[in-house]
């Protein structure tokens, strides 16, 4: 099973809170995922609060088409918990 990511809040600084649709859900801290020239521009907070959860890809995109595979975050989840 794919996890598909159901909702996304912003929390604060580089943290979203993500809600599974099994629902499992917890707090990201993405400050040390921004590496790399996609991830560039998210290291700006107020361009990193512009995340969507995308329809189709049922995970976090941004605007310049960054974005995380729904199972690394649901593995980051489930690693806090």
């Amino acid at each position: 099973m794919i996890p598909r990511v159901r909702k996304a809040k912003y929390v604060k600084d580089f943290v979203i809170r993500i809600y599974f649709t099994d629902d499992v859900e917890g707090e990201i801290n993405f400050e040390g995922d921004l590496e790399g020239e996609i991830f560039e521009p998210l290291r700006d907070t107020s361009y990193f609060t512009k995340f969507v959860v995308h329809p189709e890809l049922h995970t976090l995109t941004w605007p310049n088409g960054a974005d995380f595979a729904p199972e690394y975050l649901y593995q980051k989840v489930k690693r806090a918990a």
